[in-house]
């Protein structure tokens, strides 16, 4: 099963547009579907949600469409401290609900979270896409475990700029900044590059 995870805030089932565009992609590379889903009207809102807290909408999908939508409050997570980890034969194209590589990763870790490094390429973390800062600008890898929603919508504002990042080359930044769906660009863990073992 595949999933969707897409940020609930005051009422709006925000950047749309990517997150459809990524099922439809998976649907098509996967199963040979080219059927456009309208997650607006897909997607019922319960009407007992507070209207002051971000939530999760988790949306489960597979071959014969939706299975599970549902909401979860959202906060962001504290990460003070990141670990590179070498995971050269994952794979992880498409956002699978199954994430046991990845937890397995996360529980070998001696920091808060992984960032990892594929064939010597920094990739991603266990659950955010990563930008890191040589003081000007923000440079992404340009090929991230996976492409996330966020990702896309920063990309194609000129927020972030795709590079080809080994982990030797940390040494020329300053920051790293953790973000996904969930995660505003502006709110998004920013940490020190030392921060990283």
């Amino acid at each position: 099963m595949l999933l969707e995870t897409i940020r609930f805030h005051q009422g709006e089932l925000e950047n749309l547009y990517y997150h459809q565009q990524r099922i439809h992609r998976s649907r098509k590379e996967l199963f040979g579907l080219n059927d456009r889903w309208d997650l607006e009207e897909m997607i019922p809102i319960p009407a007992n949600l507070d209207a002051e807290r971000t939530y999760r909408c988790r949306v489960i999908y597979g071959s014969e469409g939706i299975t599970l939508v549902e909401f979860i409050p959202y906060t962001i997570r504290f990460i003070q401290s990141l670990e590179l980890v070498t995971a050269d034969a994952l794979e992880y194209n498409y956002k699978f609900s199954d994430r046991t590589s990845l937890n397995a990763l996360t529980a070998q870790a001696k920091a808060d979270e992984v960032l990892i490094v594929k064939n010597g390429l920094i990739t991603d973390t266990s659950y955010t896409n990563i930008a890191l800062s040589d003081g000007q600008e923000w440079y992404t890898p340009h090929q991230p475990l996976l492409l996330g929603t966020r990702r896309a919508a920063l990309l194609a504002s000129g927020i972030i700029i795709p590079e080809r990042l080994a982990a030797d080359d940390l040494r020329y930044f300053k920051e790293i900044r953790l973000f996904n769906a969930m995660i505003e660009w502006h709110q998004a863990p920013t940490l020190p590059v030392s921060a990283i073992r």
